[in-house]
């Protein structure tokens, strides 16, 4: 399984092998991008083995030149470490490469999608060999899962039709201590990131009744950089700390334009907190009826609705039982379920599944 250490893959990675280890799949990490913490290291060394190897991350490199290397970085590692099947998730990881065992790749998200979610546009000319690459890494696979059906649909409106394309709804296992609520609204979010539109939240929090914290990355890899005026932010928060960070707020909110999946609200739904999400398809997939929504481009609506649930306890409550109720769709344990039938059904023999 290819993981890497810089956004939400590295958490579906780690929660979905430890739980496909438990029906006895075992597991080889290969990593990309920028090198794990020794906390992360040690996560997943407790799950399989983990392998770096040195080759980027898709999305953070300008040169095409420099994914050429991963098709016989893969190769060799099936080869050594005698690989049954070989989950990716990139797809273009899979763009030229030959195999004698399936290849499925998920779509967590890409910037060809990204584009036509927060830009509204195609890619920029420059970048059109992201579309081909992820294009090529679908084709060449055996099998495309993407993680809500909203996800899926933006996927075939950018890339056309794609074979064996299937939805396995992301899961989380975040289990807290019920602990007494703060009066406290707090997101998470790699905010360097445009898509996850932390500058909306950050002008609502002037007009919001509670005070608003924003935990995650104002950096980005590429010199990107968003600053922050309303809000505390806290930077990047482990894990641990990030759990009892959303343990303790009684209002998550995420605005979100572009979101495959959106880990951060279940795992506050799990927790207990009411949640007030962009006005977008797939959290209205995912929660519409257990979540207040504002539209992405709406500071003052999305104060409103932060401030709605603030100023009124049963309502928040009740917006917090919803959700909490909306969560039990989205486990691990389903997940991995799914998941698992997935992987049996690409192990078969070629001939037994239509290859």
């Amino acid at each position: 399984m290819s993981v890497d250490a810089v956004g939400g893959v590295w958490r579906y990675a780690m929660d979905l092998a430890a739980g496909l280890s438990r029906v006895g799949y075992r597991f080889t990490f290969v990593g990309f991008g920028p090198e794990p913490s020794p906390a992360q290291s040690s996560e997943a060394e407790r799950i399989g083995q983990l392998l770096w190897r040195d080759a980027p991350l898709d999305w953070t490199t300008d040169d095409e030149t420099q994914l050429d290397r991963i098709p016989q970085l893969l190769s060799e590692i099936v080869e050594s470490a005698g690989i049954d099947l070989v989950h990716l998730n990139l797809p273009s990881q899979a763009a030229g490469l030959t195999l004698d065992v399936p290849v499925l790749v998920v779509s967590h998200s890409c910037v060809v999608t990204w584009f036509a979610g927060v830009r509204g546009t195609p890619v920029p000319p420059d970048w059109e060999w992201q579309f081909r690459r992820n294009r090529d890494g679908m084709t060449a696979a055996d099998a495309v899962i993407a993680p809500s059906q909203s996800h899926a649909q933006m996927l075939r409106q950018s890339y056309g039709e794609i074979e064996g394309l299937e939805v396995v709804l992301n899961g989380s296992n975040l289990e807290v201590e019920p602990v007494a609520k703060e009066h406290v609204v707090f997101a998470a979010g790699r905010w360097w990131d445009d898509g996850k539109n932390g500058a909306l939240l950050d002008a609502a929090a002037a007009e919001t009744n509670w005070p608003v914290v924003m935990a995650g990355t104002q950096n980005g890899p590429n010199g990107q950089h968003l600053a922050l005026h309303n809000v505390e932010a806290l930077g990047h928060v482990p894990h641990d700390e990030l759990a009892r960070r959303v343990a303790q707020a009684a209002i998550l909110a995420s605005p979100s334009r572009y979101e495959p999946f959106g880990l951060a609200p279940l795992e506050a739904a799990r927790a207990g907190a009411a949640l007030v999400l962009a006005d977008i398809a797939t959290y209205r997939e995912l929660w519409d009826g257990a979540a207040l929504f504002a539209a992405p481009d709406d500071a003052a609506g999305f104060a409103a609705a932060i401030n709605r649930l603030a100023d009124d306890d049963d309502l928040r409550a009740d917006y917090a039982q919803r959700a909490k109720a909306r969560s039990a769709r989205y486990s691990i344990d389903a997940q991995v379920t799914a998941m698992q039938d997935v992987y049996d059904g690409l192990l078969q023999p070629a001939h037994e599944r239509g290859a």
